[in-house]
């Protein structure tokens, strides 16, 4: 992206939304959701890919479709490698099913092999991603229990078997095509103790990458002033680009009958960011100008996690209900908040 911020959304929902009925509107007129984004300063487009998912969404097939569609409107491409067959994050990071039994040279190979084919078939339609994630929120490691670093696993031949991992998704990824970034994505946006001793490890084990990637949701991980302490230490210790690469925040806490949330009480919410439209606007116009101020040149953009996943559907693929309604970018009926046209 050069010198531009990016301004990107996750939008690993929006085929299943689609085909399943639902619609998206700006200013009274249905639309494309992807069209939507970009009319209102969105220039980055994030995808997580599973293995093989029993839902059927969020494969190879479905992303080749969706890649087409990015790239179609020049949007920057971060393809989000979650090596699981389901979510991964700090509390599962389980092994694809077909790589269950493998010993741990052979899943090495699993994760070379596999990451190599999927973008290279992303390349053989001309939709090779800008950017590429080895692993979704690795902060406990991944593809337990080979590539575990936490509790008792927190052992120096345990960091290394996940470095050795990581280090095979990179180099796959720079095979296919070496202008490819890498980010490290892990989840502790607010907290610099153990964000810095992750990307020490790394640099111990010669793990080679890009871009430092956090999540920060302020229910989970503390408030936007641990985000800029984070931020500002991290930028002036390693020296890399940082993406706050998931966030959101509610523009309500009204939930429909038989709807529940993540975040659904008063207290769960950020001090000074009321649960409504225009606290949603202010927490994300603020966000920006943290990331920019805090990590100075390093601070490269910010993702929005989910923005579309409007409850079009009672079911989803990932088996069970929509909880994440109240931090899109859309209402319940797909129309556009107040937060995207502040973007521009």
């Amino acid at each position: 992206m050069g010198n531009t911020f990016i301004i990107g959304m996750d939008m690993s929902f929006l085929d299943e939304i689609e085909t399943f009925g639902g619609k998206y509107e700006e200013d009274g007129q249905e639309g494309d959701a992807l069209r939507i984004m970009k009319n209102n300063g969105v220039n980055a487009i994030r995808l997580r890919i599973w293995n093989e998912p029993e839902g059927g969404f969020c494969n190879l097939e479905r992303t080749l479709l969706m890649a087409k569609r990015i790239k179609e409107l020049d949007m920057h491409f971060l393809l989000d490698f979650h090596y699981s067959d389901k979510w991964a994050d700090p509390a599962n990071q389980w092994k694809p099913k077909a790589w269950a039994d493998s010993s741990f040279e052979v899943l090495n190979d699993q994760v070379f092999n596999y990451t190599y084919f999927v973008l290279s078939e992303l390349k053989g339609q001309g939709t090779v991603p800008d950017m590429v994630q080895i692993g979704n929120e690795i902060t406990p490691g991944m593809l337990w229990d080979d590539g575990k670093v936490d509790g008792e696993f927190d052992t120096e031949e345990q960091w290394a078997k996940f470095a050795t991992l990581v280090k095979s998704g990179i180099v796959a990824a720079k095979a296919v095509d070496p202008t490819i970034h890498i980010m490290i994505h892990i989840d502790r946006g607010g907290d610099l103790e153990a964000s810095r001793r992750f990307f020490e490890k790394f640099a111990e084990h010669g793990v080679e990458y890009d871009t430092i990637g956090l999540s920060f949701y302020p229910w989970w991980h503390g408030s936007l002033d641990d985000l800029s302490r984070n931020l500002s230490e991290l930028a002036g210790q390693f020296d890399k680009d940082i993406n706050v690469v998931e966030t959101a925040y509610p523009w309500t806490l009204d939930a429909a009958e038989g709807r529940s949330f993540i975040v659904e009480r008063e207290e769960q919410l950020h001090p000074g960011y009321p649960a409504t439209v225009q606290g949603q606007a202010d927490y994300l116009l603020d966000l920006m100008t943290i990331i920019k101020k805090a990590a100075g040149p390093r601070g490269v953009g910010f993702y929005w996690w989910e923005p579309a996943w409007i409850p079009s559907r009672e079911e989803w693929s990932v088996g069970h209900r929509n909880n994440w309604s109240n931090l899109t970018l859309f209402d319940y009926d797909g129309r556009k908040l107040p937060a995207l046209t502040a973007l521009k």
